[in-house]
C-alpha cells in the first residue's frame, strides 16, 4: 500500500470551502424542512413545504469559510497532536472537536440568521437574510449573532466525535480491503455517508435544543432565558420524547447524503490540489 500524503493547510482550507458550499446549497431544502419540524410553532406555522430556500443567502456567505476553518484546523490538529498510532481514534476525536469550535465561530451567526429566515420568525420585516441580520443586531446586539453558540458546540462535539473516528476507521478498513491508499472520492463518500448518518441520528435531541435556542428572540437584557436543562425538561414534559427527535428522518437523510457529498467533494478537491 502506498504511503498517504497529507494536505497542506491551504489545500485543506480551499477543499473544505468547496465541500461545505456544495453540501449546504444542494441540501438546503431538506435542512429547512428539518428546522421547521423542530420549531416550537409547528411545521405548518413555520412555513410547511413552501419557501424552502428562505435564508439561503446567509449560507452562501458563511458556508465556505466555516467549512474551510473546520478542515484546515482538523488536518493541522491531526498533524501536531503527539499521539501514537494506536490512539488514532482519540486523536481524530480531539482534532474534530477543536475544529468544530473554530468553525462555530463563523457558522453560528449564519445559523442564527438562517433558522430565523427558514421559520419566518421576523415575518414581513425579515424577508431577506440581510434584513434578518439587521434585526438581530438592532434587537440583541452582536451577542445576538451568537445565541445558541454553547449548545451548537455541545451538539457538534459529540457529533464529530462519532462521525470522524468512524469515518477514518471505515476509510482505513476499506483501504486495507482494497490494498490501496488514498481512496477514490466516491469510496470516501460512502464512508462519509455511513458515518454522518449514524452520528446525525444519535445527536438529534441536541440539534432540537440548538434550533429552539436560536429561534428564541426574547431580549436577554429584560428577561433571563431558560437553561438548556430546563429547555430539555420542558420539551420532554410538555411535548414528549417524540419532540426531542423531531426532524430525525430529514436530519439523518440530509447528513448521510450530505456527508457523502461533503467528504467526497473534500477528498476530490484535496487530491486535485495535491495532484494525486
Amino acid at each position: 500500500m502506498s504511503s498517504e500524503r497529507r494536505p497542506t493547510f491551504v489545500q485543506s482550507l480551499l477543499a473544505g470551502g468547496v465541500a461545505g458550499t456544495s453540501v449546504d446549497l444542494l441540501f438546503f431544502p431538506i435542512d429547512t424542512i428539518k428546522t421547521r419540524l423542530q420549531s416550537s410553532q409547528g411545521f405548518r406555522n413555520a412555513g410547511g413545504f413552501s419557501g424552502v430556500y428562505k435564508g439561503v443567502g446567509s449560507v452562501v456567505i458563511g458556508s465556505a469559510p466555516g467549512a474551510a476553518a473546520f478542515f484546515s484546523t482538523y488536518e493541522t490538529m491531526k498533524k501536531v497532536l503527539p499521539m501514537p498510532e494506536n490512539l488514532a481514534p482519540v486523536k481524530h476525536m480531539i482534532a474534530a472537536s477543536v475544529a468544530e469550535v473554530a468553525a462555530c465561530l463563523i457558522r453560528v451567526p449564519t445559523e442564527v440568521i438562517k433558522t430565523r429566515m427558514q421559520t419566518s420568525t421576523y415575518g414581513a420585516l425579515g424577508q431577506s437574510s440581510f434584513a434578518a441580520a439587521r434585526l438581530v443586531l438592532v434587537n440583541n446586539g452582536l451577542r445576538g449573532f451568537y445565541r445558541g453558540f454553547g449548545i451548537t458546540v455541545m451538539r457538534e462535539i459529540p457529533f464529530t466525535s462519532l462521525q470522524f473516528p468512524l469515518y477514518e476507521l471505515l476509510k482505513l478498513q476499506l483501504s486495507r480491503r482494497l490494498n490501496r491508499k488514498p481512496l477514490y472520492a466516491h469510496e470516501a463518500a460512502a464512508c462519509g455517508s455511513i458515518a454522518g448518518g449514524v452520528a446525525a441520528a444519535l445527536t438529534t435531541p441536541l440539534d432540537v435544543l440548538k434550533t429552539r435556542v436560536m429561534l428564541d428572540v426574547r431580549d436577554t437584557t429584560k428577561e433571563k432565558l431558560p437553561s438548556l436543562a430546563n429547555r430539555f425538561r420542558t420539551i420532554y414534559l410538555t411535548e414528549g420524547t417524540k419532540a426531542l427527535f423531531a426532524g430525525v428522518v430529514p436530519r439523518t437523510l440530509w447528513i448521510s447524503a450530505g456527508g457523502a457529498v461533503f467528504l467526497g467533494v473534500y477528498e476530490w478537491a484535496v487530491h486535485g490540489l495535491m495532484g494525486i
